[in-house]
């Protein structure tokens, strides 16, 4: 079967966290689609290497250092956006820390609030700083980062999956509120996606629960019926479908790309 592309070149968009993993497939995809993309990243190098690496790309690339936990940080990303770009079309909100791995009990006050504060935090500072523009724009778009563990349980990870959780009711009230003004907002929902994050992931698992890694690793892998990782350009593909006239009527939903692992 052919690929279909979808191009909707002109938009102009930011993106959080969007120098490495998913942030970074994500602002790829865009920028081949002919977006004009703002990329923020607390790595200075990473960012470096993004623009080395997607400089080429069809739509305009600018970037943008700063800490997802700072409300300033956020403002600032929008505001350079608008200025560079002219305005603003679509948000993506990425970024996002796995927290700490271990029991609820174990867990300090500080580990917890310090999770939300990036994973829930840096949406809604974005966001806020974004809606006006957002407005303005003929068609809106934002697209949030959950995970399919924002609605299922993943044992040793209470910080991150109520902040994912989090991230669903965010959303849904997002997209009701703004939904007259003809701007959309959905939330994807990755499975475990391959990568060095959940590696480190079940890395932590491994030795909160005293077992070993590639124990752990085949139980990640064997929840999903097609005995596989979700792919970090299968994230991307849904986000961009989400961000083009084709999801014109798609809002406030929780799109799962999990490889079969959770299917509501």
């Amino acid at each position: 079967m052919p690929d279909a592309e979808l191009h909707i070149e002109g938009e102009r968009a930011a993106i959080t966290g969007g120098a490495r993993g998913i942030g970074r497939e994500i602002a790829d995809a865009l920028l081949a689609a002919g977006v004009n993309v703002a990329i923020n990243d607390v790595s200075r190098d990473a960012l470096d290497e993004v623009v080395r690496e997607l400089g080429d790309r069809d739509g305009e690339l600018l970037t943008h250092q700063g800490d997802a936990a700072d409300p300033d940080a956020m403002e600032e990303l929008i505001d350079e956006a608008v200025a560079a770009l002219g305005g603003l079309d679509i948000l993506v909100n990425n970024v996002g820390i796995a927290g700490p791995t271990k029991p609820i009990e174990e867990t300090t006050h500080g580990e917890f609030f310090s999770t939300l504060e990036v994973n829930l935090g840096g949406l809604f500072d974005a966001t806020r700083a974004a809606i006006p523009h957002l407005r303005a724009s003929d068609a809106g778009r934002v697209v949030n980062l959950s995970s399919m563990s924002g609605k299922r349980p993943l044992p040793d990870r209470t910080p991150y999956t109520t902040a994912k959780m989090g991230v669903i009711g965010f959303t849904r009230t997002l997209a009701t509120e703004l939904a007259e003004e003809n701007v959309t907002a959905n939330a994807v929902c990755p499975g475990s996606v391959a990568g060095p994050r959940l590696d480190r992931v079940i890395e932590g698992q491994a030795k909160s629960q005293d077992r070993p890694f590639a124990e752990v690793e085949e139980e990640f892998r064997a929840v999903s019926p097609m005995n596989e990782f979700t792919q970090p350009e299968d994230v991307a593909d849904a986000v961009l479908y989400l961000c083009s006239d084709r999801a014109a009527h798609v809002t406030g939903e929780d799109l799962n790309v999990s490889a079969g692992v959770v299917m509501y």
